[in-house]
């Protein structure tokens, strides 16, 4: 029986299953349950699971004393250009800062024929006003006030639900924004405004201005999303607070979410990062490189010395998202990804099968060849997934290779499945290498995690090809996002751009730092964070003189150590340092909220059990006859050798040739590579 007053649930909405875990942070114990996606009312589906995991452990919904989600409505929103119809005040004579954008176009589009997107707000839902405050913050053109209400009239005959506000320079000098959003709430009532210093005090116009603008088009959704949600929890009498997973790899409360909803962008990857930094650091791993494979994409992430390293240089769609985010690197390349030839070339994926029809082993009138279709002709799956509820039609598979791969490159089904492997495999290997040869890491140093329904298939695949010799499967790799909601702290970055970028001074960056604090402590207040949980880091934005781009160092004690550490890190990063001067650009206060960690429940010691089948898998040295093992019934300690295939609910692992595995204490499976030539 769960204990009273200690039970944590998290929830994580895919756009097939809802992922449930239910945890009792005084015993350890953890409830895991899986429920089908309700796209047209997500907020069923979190109900549906909550009572799912409350009725295995016997325990009423008023028994929750914390309840986590990551959800994918804002990101959605963005993506799918369905967010409010919005407009954005601004300075004069800025009002077309969006539509001129930067001069670059995105890494694989033709020069020749890429067209600019339209943007989310056109220029004429773009208001100006009379006002103006120079880099340094200094006032040289009062605020007029009647422009404001002039604008605010223009407004409204708009018929918009939201309004952004960002001014020049306002970053270095608030108060401006902060008048306008007053007199925009009273004037524009049932309106949602947002200021820029809310959501990205920082410089740079462009990015600034387009994140004030995806934040005012998703708040109407976010709320209205967040209030169902609150409702919802109410109803089952819940008392709970609700806490959302932010990009940072942190969560906050709903009322920090209504204010900036934008956090919430790529929150989804997000969650299975801190639950494998988790699931490795009681392994006593702190490198590892994270590979999270779904249906449509895989996100790549790399953690050393157990810290996951965020980046503000993030995109949601066409469009720069700057705000502070878990740094990882997405591909089209998931289970759905479909197999075409163009040209008598084979190419796999971005394009995706989705749920529905999904792979043709699915039976729901899929007809196109995907890499769950090539594992299921290759013997990889079993006949049937989620404990036995679904039946693949291995059939169904052969066929679609067959005619639409295989016969037209005078292939065989196998040879055809491998190849389209080997596709995906390989574009997967290139998003690793970005995260880790690209930022100055051996791949070869760290631990392999592949979690997500698809991850465990492909991971010894994946560390051969990167000469990796050790990979990590936690113990519930497919549910491993809602997992990480659980261990998951409370996070919130505050930063300044200061008015002009300048050599490192320690006594001007106290000051800022200081502010900065301030507004981190009211936060963690306002969180209900005790004094001993809480955790402040310094962090600056530093560049040579005359670059475009910043990296992010933590802050040392004297200004000697910040530019030896950030020389350091350009030479990390790029191979070289320059003998000029560091200007400090951006300060940051990151605020942590630490989570009490439950204790680890040590699996009962066993040795390795008898499978229960056998079924021919196609290696590219022949067909063999492979043991298939239940994950629950193997112990700590267990040792096996490949080949071999696992099976569990939420995922199925393919143990290689020539690796070998040890069943840790907390139920993650520590694969190896065998000495000696690979079978």
């Amino acid at each position: 029986m769960p204990s009273p007053e200690s039970l944590s649930i998290a929830v994580d909405i895919g756009g097939t299953f809802t992922d449930i875990s239910l945890l009792d942070r005084v015993t350890g114990r953890v409830w895991r349950a899986k429920t089908p996606s309700i796209p047209s009312d997500p907020s069923e589906a979190f109900l549906n699971g909550i009572r799912l995991a409350l009725s295995d452990a016997g325990m009423p919904a008023s028994a929750l004393t914390q309840v986590l989600h990551g959800t994918t409505v804002a990101t959605n929103m963005i993506l799918e250009d369905k967010g409010a119809r919005s407009a954005l005040v601004t300075t004069r004579g800025f009002r077309h800062v969006l539509a001129i954008g930067r001069q670059d176009i995105p890494r694989h589009s033709n020069f020749y024929t890429w067209v600019k997107p339209e943007r989310p707000v056109p220029a004429s839902r773009i208001v100006e006003i009379d006002e103006r405050i120079i880099a340094g913050g200094e006032v040289t053109l009062p605020l007029d006030e009647t422009s404001v209400l002039a604008a605010a009239a223009a407004i409204r005959d708009m018929q918009v639900e939201a309004v952004g506000v960002c001014l020049l320079h306002a970053f270095a000098n608030p108060a401006h924004e902060r008048r306008v959003a007053e007199i925009l709430r009273a004037e524009l009532p049932g309106v949602a405004v947002t200021i820029s210093t809310d959501v990205l005090p920082v410089a740079r116009e462009f990015e600034r201005s387009m994140t004030t603008v995806l934040n005012a088009s998703v708040m109407p959704g976010v709320t209205t999303y967040v209030e169902r949600l609150e409702q919802r929890l109410a109803d089952e009498k819940v008392k709970a607070p609700l806490l959302l997973m932010q990009s940072n790899g942190g969560v906050a409360g709903a009322a920090a979410i209504r204010q900036a909803p934008a956090l919430t962008a790529l929150s989804g990857p997000a969650a299975g990062v801190v639950g494998a930094r988790a699931v490795a650091a009681a392994c006593g791993i702190a490198d590892i490189i994270t590979v999270d494979i779904g249906g449509t994409s895989a996100d790549i992430c790399l953690i050393k010395d157990g810290r996951i390293g965020l980046t503000q240089q993030g995109k949601v769609g066409e469009w720069p998202l700057p705000l502070p985010m878990v740094d990882m690197v997405t591909i089209g390349a998931g289970g759905g990804s479909i197999a075409r030839i163009e040209h008598s070339t084979l190419s796999v994926g971005p394009q995706s099968a989705g749920a529905r029809p999904g792979p043709a082993c699915y039976g729901h009138g899929g007809t196109e060849p995907t890499v769950t279709d090539a594992h299921v002709a290759l013997g990889h799956l079993p006949s049937r997934l989620l404990g036995g509820r679904m039946e693949l039609d291995v059939e169904a598979s052969r066929t679609a290779i067959e005619g639409k791969v295989a016969r037209p490159l005078g292939l065989s089904v196998e040879e055809a499945a491998r190849g389209m492997l080997a596709i995906v495999d390989n574009n997967m290997v290139g998003a690793v290498r970005v995260v880790s040869v690209e930022r100055g890491h051996d791949p070869r140093k760290f631990t392999l995690m592949p979690f997500g329904g698809a991850g465990p298939l492909h991971g010894c695949a994946l560390a051969e090809l990167l000469g990796m010799s050790s990979v990590m499967i936690s113990p519930a790799p497919g549910i491993l996002c809602a997992d990480g909601l659980l261990f998951a702290d409370l996070r919130a970055e505050f930063s300044r751009t200061l008015p002009r970028a300048g050599v490192v001074d320690m006594d001007a960056a106290a000051a800022v730092f200081d502010e900065l604090e301030a507004q981190a402590d009211g936060w963690l207040a306002a969180e209900g964070v005790g004094d001993q949980d809480r955790r402040i880091s310094r962090v600056a934005l530093l560049r040579y003189h005359g670059q475009g781009g910043e990296i992010s160092i933590p802050w040392a004690g004297s200004s000697e150590a910040v530019e030896a550490n950030f020389a350091a890190r350009h030479k990390e990063l790029y191979g070289f340092a320059m003998e000029t001067t560091i200007e400090v650009v951006t300060l940051r206060v990151e605020a942590t909220g630490v989570t009490v960690q439950p204790p680890q429940i040590a699996l009962a010691v066993s040795a390795v059990p008898q499978p229960y089948d056998h079924a021919p898998v196609a290696f590219a040295t022949g067909v063999q006859q492979v043991p298939l093992y239940e994950r629950s019934a193997f112990g700590a300690g267990a040792r096996f050798k490949g080949p071999m295939i696992v099976t569990q609910l939420d995922t199925t692992t393919l143990v290689a040739p020539g690796w070998n595995g040890y069943v840790a204490e907390n139920g993650a499976m520590l694969l190896t590579k065998a000495e000696g030539p690979v079978q």
